[in-house]
């Protein structure tokens, strides 16, 4: 991990950061948010309103996780995603990347679309509820500093995320095929071995990234093997994103105290799931390629998982399959895995985004104290009455 790898992970252990004056880190956040009269009294008779230090440190963290997941998902669906003035701006796209992603799935670019209309939306709520109970609301805004892709489509803006040097775990394909919980101890292994391992663009960073492909009515599948392993690499990109905002927001339910706040994590934890199912349908259809990417020097070997493979790979199981849950004893049940703080808690979600390269050129050591500082202090939050 280069730049904000090492910075990022070293600061996992500063727990006095948000507790010193975390004040400036929401101060923009208020900026463009519209709330429409007051939504909801502060304070009051009603135990189910009052919010606990607790949760509001949970909602401000899945305030900040939402951030960056919008971030990444704008950079998707500005090249990749259907164009609309809200979402992606008027660049109209990048027809050739969104011709390799189709290679996945005909219907590809709208459901990027709406992935990143889902990421927004719940960014922007949980910011407008922390404001409507009288609490900081999250802006991580002023971090985003990394360049925009050069390709055609892409809005030339600062960026939180880096969607060009991806290690992307795929351990998430195994384990939901696996009658195993991570939670219990067991481990999986990746079904693709090599994204783990490397450094992939999931975007094209520049117009030579779309090679010499084509798209034409004569040959609309000619798409370069480089293109290929672009599009291929973010299909699998998408759905681990998605399987680590489901388990986060199953592990910080268990500890909201107020039923509402229990409620907002349900109800957007829930969207993240039916997220995760939608993107691993289309992952598995990746064909047989193996490319080195000139830039970051890093070979991808994508395999056929749709044909003479073993359970644990096979893909059309795209269900949960029952696994063990709390007890040994008590039987196998499908479930969304992991939910434990330890490995799908909020400080767990923030570093696998580090692992995955996310924030790689992140040069500012603030913005690890702020993402780190965050996540303990939800992971801190438990469940009172």
């Amino acid at each position: 991990m280069k730049d904000a790898g090492n910075v990022l992970k070293s600061a996992s252990s500063r727990r006095s950061f948000l507790k010193k004056g975390t004040a400036a880190v929401g101060a923009a956040t208020a900026a463009g948010l519209v709330i429409p009269g007051k939504l909801f009294a502060q304070g009051g008779d009603d135990e189910d309103t009052r919010l606990t230090k607790g949760d509001i440190a949970i909602l401000r963290l899945a305030s900040a996780a939402e951030q960056i997941e919008a971030d990444l998902w704008q950079q998707y669906s500005e090249l990749g995603g259907t164009q609309d003035d809200e979402v992606s701006g008027v660049n109209g796209g990048n027809p050739i990347y969104i011709g390799a992603l189709e290679l996945l799935d005909g219907d590809m670019a709208q459901y990027i679309h709406d992935n990143t209309d889902d990421e927004i939306s719940h960014h922007a709520f949980l910011n407008n509820y922390l404001i409507s109970k009288g609490a900081e609301p999250v802006d991580l805004s002023h971090f985003a500093t990394l360049p925009s892709s050069q390709a055609t489509g892409a809005k030339q803006v600062g960026r939180l995320t880096n969607l060009t040097q991806l290690s992307v775990d795929t351990s998430w394909w195994t384990r939901y095929r696996s009658t195993t919980n991570p939670d219990l101890g067991a481990t999986f292994r990746n079904a693709l071995p090599s994204l783990v391992k490397g450094q992939f663009t999931a975007i094209p960073r520049t117009n030579d990234d779309l090679g010499n492909s084509f798209l034409s009515d004569n040959n609309a599948g000619s798409i370069a093997d480089r293109l290929k392993a672009i599009a291929f690499t973010a299909g699998f990109h998408f759905a681990f994103i998605e399987q680590g905002g489901a388990s986060l927001y199953g592990a910080l339910a268990q500890q909201a105290s107020s039923l509402e706040v229990l409620r907002i994590l349900i109800s957007i934890g829930g969207s993240e799931i039916m997220h995760f199912q939608t993107w691993q349908d289309k992952a598995g259809n990746a064909t047989p390629l193996t490319f080195t990417d000139p830039v970051n020097k890093s070979t991808a070997t994508f395999v056929d998982l749709t044909q003479n493979q073993p359970e644990d790979l096979q893909s059309n199981l795209i269900m949960p399959e029952p696994c063990d849950f709390l007890h040994k004893s008590l039987g196998p049940v499908a479930i969304i895995r992991p939910t434990s703080r330890r490995l799908g808690g909020a400080v767990a979600a923030i570093q696998s985004f580090v692992d995955d390269g996310l924030f790689i050129g992140q040069k500012d050591k603030n913005f690890a104290k702020v993402v780190f500082g965050l996540a303990e202090e939800a992971d801190e939050a438990r469940r009172s009455l």
